[in-house]
């Protein structure tokens, strides 16, 4: 960390760094009246570290240090126009330790750089670029007072909608908006929705209206593309690719009515092949439906047919743009996935799987890597999208009590003779899992 911050200055023309020093700041909203002794006292034992409660206080400690000369301090903590999944979890564990009365808790970060000369504005812009993620961060002007946003905010952040000229410029208006809201539609998408709004509904679509169709026709999942008719070649094919798919199961496919092994074949983005019949710990009442009973349950051994779950969903821009989250967000799709197949799987294992472009390690520096390919300025680094990438999949399954057992990592890029760059740029983040499901269900 010290290196990036260290890189950043002296890019930007900067003093080198001497050290670094931080702390974490709790701002919590409770409920519209003065915590109790006992509630405040509970609250200060789930925030402070376990052994060193010496260094959780009331006050800042980077403040109290007189000592350093020429010290940066700044605060950076997430946008409060959502609540952050940190802070979900985090009210959650309050509301389990009695502390119901705890409506929102966010954690922001403080950092004190101490340089060997004061830095000039342009240095601090450079050092405040590495510390945080611009997507669902920002650096803090002053101390975080209320969750709710200002006046001032609410009108810097307030936009009105706009009409898309479809109707009097055709698909110049789209090509237009495309360009300038990064909605990367292509050619087909241009060419329908052209004809849809001016031939079809003959009426102007909103700018919203664009923005929903490019998410919705998106390559996040493929769903659209996946189910959609096949023409190759002037030809429409019998089946979409979804139907191939589901195709390995003969219940879905007349076709094919051999049996096979094949139990789930895709629902719910898991699929399952048949199992073995294993000693199995389940509750002894069996009568009820599952869910239905309002208490704890004696568990008894039951010899019970249990089936294999399969399931994996890539993450890849998303990861290249904030790595952590976007390993988690994935993850988590992934472990839901497999927990709606049938009525209920239970997760059992995780793996991981990157591919990035050239990793150019700090002192680690191989004699292929390129030292001067750039990259995109709204992008992570392949060295940081390793590192945080990895540490969000696994952060995301251990909440679940989801291990990661295996996985693997390449790292590639070159310039071929052409002048041709061959690289990950936009890397691949592959999150699979297998999972266990109860063959009566």
């Amino acid at each position: 960390f010290e290196r990036k911050v260290n890189g950043a200055l002296v890019a930007a023309g900067g003093s080198s760094l001497v050290s670094v020093r931080s702390e974490y700041r709790y701002n919590i909203e409770v409920e519209n009246r003065t915590l109790s002794d006992a509630e405040r006292e509970k609250l200060w034992w789930l925030l402070s570290e376990t052994f060193e409660q010496d260094k959780f206080s009331d006050e800042s400690f980077l403040e109290s240090d007189k000592e350093y000369r020429n010290v940066y301090c700044v605060e950076v903590g997430p946008r409060l126009t959502f609540t952050t999944a940190w802070s979900s979890n985090a009210v959650a564990v309050c509301a389990a330790c009695g502390l119901s009365c705890v409506r929102r808790l966010e954690r922001s970060r403080r950092f004190a750089f101490e340089t060997r000369a004061p830095l000039s504005e342009e240095q601090r812009q450079a050092v405040n670029g590495v510390i945080h993620d611009r997507m669902t961060e920002w650096v803090l002007e002053e101390p975080i007072r209320s969750f709710e946003p200002s006046a001032a905010d609410v009108a810097r952040s307030r936009q009105g909608t706009q009409r898309v000229p479809v109707v009097r410029d055709g698909r110049a208006a789209l090509s237009e908006i495309s360009d300038r809201l990064g909605l990367a539609f292509d050619e087909w998408d241009l060419e329908f929705y052209t004809k849809l709004f001016r031939d079809k509904l003959k009426r102007d679509p909103s700018d919203v209206e664009c923005f929903d169709l490019a998410q919705s026709n998106s390559e996040h999942s493929r769903h659209w593309f996946f189910g959609g008719k096949m023409v190759i070649d002037g030809s429409e094919k019998p089946k979409t690719l979804f139907q191939m798919v589901k195709g390995t199961n003969p219940a879905c496919d007349k076709v094919n009515p051999v049996p096979g092994n094949s139990v789930i074949a895709f629902h719910d983005n898991s699929s399952a092949i048949r199992g073995f019949t294993v000693n199995s710990l389940v509750p002894a009442s069996e009568a009820a439906l599952p869910g239905s009973e309002d208490g704890p349950q004696r568990m008894e051994v039951r010899s019970l047919e249990m089936h294999g779950i399969l399931t994996c969903e890539t993450h890849n821009f998303p990861c290249g743009i904030a790595p952590f989250p976007g390993a988690e967000t994935g993850t988590g799709g992934r472990i839901r996935d497999v927990h709606a197949t049938g009525r209920g799987a239970h997760v059992v294992a995780g793996t991981s799987s990157y591919c990035v472009g050239n990793l150019r390690i700090p002192g680690y520096e191989q004699p292929w890597e390129d030292a001067d390919f750039k990259y995109p300025p709204n992008m992570a680094t392949p060295l940081q999208i390793e590192i945080e990438a990895s540490n969000g999949a696994s952060d995301y399954g251990n909440k679940f009590g989801e291990p990661v057992v295996c996985g693997y990592t390449r790292s590639f890029g070159m310039r071929l003779p052409s002048g041709e760059r061959r690289e990950w740029i936009k890397p691949i983040m592959m999150s699979s899992g297998v999972g266990l499901l109860d063959g009566r269900h």
